[in-house]
């Protein structure tokens, strides 16, 4: 598709979408957990947002316009893979022999990126533990900062269904978390 953006469309991009690339990239990273599906998945985000930007409302909240697109993206790439039979790549066997204990792969820009976000290891590895909709409500709204509203705008399910995912999801973080908050003196 060879389009053009208008200048007014250009404005929109740079100003209102552009600047939320991290936070889209996380999510993604949050929901896929996998490098390369999160790049693809950010990189349809932003195409899809550009076929789109008529219906974009200037001075409305983008990152959450962005993240109901992204969590739209990654349902349409979920239904499209159960419907695909599962794949091998022929590279991925053995994978694990190639790496030694002392031999730490170099972590490139992405890796970067989810390390400097504002979970620990080990929060990072409780919130991934958790089911895909606790988790995705802990991100949106622990890490992202939306509010219920705009969390139940992006999912599109009813506010009370977004305050008890976020009941459930911190009730099994606080379980999973337990040891590690005693360790560091946070409980007795």
């Amino acid at each position: 598709m060879d389009q053009k953006l208008k200048d007014s469309d250009k404005d929109i991009f740079e100003k209102e979408l552009f600047p939320h690339l991290q936070s889209v990239t996380k999510y993604a990273y949050f929901m896929t957990l996998n490098e390369e599906d999160a790049k693809d998945l950010v990189q349809d985000t932003y195409m899809r947002a550009i076929r789109s930007l008529d219906s974009f409302e200037k001075g409305t909240n983008a990152k959450a316009w962005l993240f109901k697109i992204c969590k739209n993206g990654y349902i349409n790439r979920y239904r499209q893979l159960l419907k695909r039979p599962k794949l091998v790549d022929i590279d991925d066997v053995g994978i694990g022999d190639q790496i030694d204990a002392g031999n730490k792969p170099e972590k490139n820009e992405f890796d970067k990126l989810i390390d400097n976000s504002t979970l620990g290891d080990e929060v990072s590895s409780a919130v991934n533990s958790l089911p895909l909709d606790y988790r995705t409500v802990i991100i949106l709204c622990d890490v992202e900062g939306f509010s219920y509203e705009e969390i139940s705008q992006i999912l599109d399910v009813p506010i009370g269904t977004v305050r008890s995912r976020l009941h459930r999801a911190r009730k099994l973080l606080k379980e999973k978390l337990k040891n590690y908050a005693q360790q560091f003196g946070y409980l007795n």
